[in-house]
């Protein structure tokens, strides 16, 4: 059994790599290709194994190889469900999780290869560039980010002295998430406050992430000004390492449900760990 895997990463134009990663899948006359389940593979993939003639499946977590079958592992019904499943056709495509695709490649014992130089793209649509979607500013959803941010409710609170500091909290976030490449989370109460939409004006309901959110895969998340209980950890179920701010020692964070909880003020923290990064 023959097993190939291929390293996509960046941005990609739609009408490109389909016939790219069609002709990859071709060339490599292999019967299992793995791949990294990022945005740029999820939009482009399936229309490109489809091409190709092969069967593909997504979101997969766990591979195990016994000889000439192969079971792959993904989640289902609202990952309460751990579902392993195999197929018999070939050349079939495996899209894993992108945080685990290093680790599923060397359980597979193979070494992720550059993708091949594909076909030119049969359209007659030239890019002339890209423009981020919103108000002319940088996107501040970035599934493939290491790093998920999320911001609570407590920085539209009254602070030590008094007063509230809104202006402030979003130079600190946005100041921040330039210099980490974070993406940005928020918590309900926060996206649904008339004052928050006010001053953080990078921010939407699109970012929201919990029980009525979004359920982001990003390699470490650490929560600030938010409380920690269960409408909030529901949506951080599959990132790998949590930590999170609090003034509140005995938060919901505080009862086994962050890995680190640093028991200080946010906006110190938060400005602090941006100066560190420069």
């Amino acid at each position: 059994m023959k097993i190939v895997a291929f390293k996509i990463e960046g941005n990609g134009i739609y009408a490109q790599d389909v016939p790219a990663f069609a002709e990859a899948i071709k060339g490599a006359q292999a019967d299992v290709v793995l791949v990294p389940g990022n945005s740029r593979v999820k939009r482009a993939m399936p229309a490109a194994a489809c091409r190709a003639g092969a069967e593909i499946d997504t979101n997969v977590v766990e591979l195990a190889i016994e000889g000439d079958k192969v079971t792959a592992s993904r989640w289902a019904y609202r990952q309460r469900i751990l579902v392993k499943f195999s197929r018999a056709a070939r050349p079939w495509v495996i899209v894993t999780d992108p945080a685990l695709f290093g680790e599923i490649c060397a359980k597979a014992g193979v070494t992720a290869a550059e993708l091949p130089a594909g076909a030119a793209a049969a359209t007659r649509t030239t890019t002339n560039g890209v423009v981020a979607a919103g108000n002319g500013g940088e996107s501040t959803i970035k599934p493939d980010a290491q790093l998920l941010f999320v911001a609570g409710a407590g920085w539209t609170k009254k602070q030590a002295d008094g007063a509230l500091h809104l202006e402030d909290a979003a130079a600190t976030i946005k100041d921040f998430l330039a210099k980490s490449g974070a993406s940005l989370g928020s918590s309900k109460s926060l996206v649904d406050m008339p004052e928050a939409a006010a001053a953080l004006t990078f921010m939407s309901h699109m970012n929201q992430v919990g029980q009525t959110g979004s359920t982001p895969r990003h390699a470490k998340g650490l929560a600030t000004c938010c409380h920690g209980e269960e409408p909030h950890v529901v949506g951080w179920r599959f990132i790998n390492e949590r930590r999170a701010v609090n003034l509140d020692a005995n938060c919901g964070w505080a009862q086994g449900k962050a890995d680190v909880l640093y028991v200080a003020d946010a906006f110190a923290v938060t400005k602090k760990v941006a100066e560190l990064l420069g």
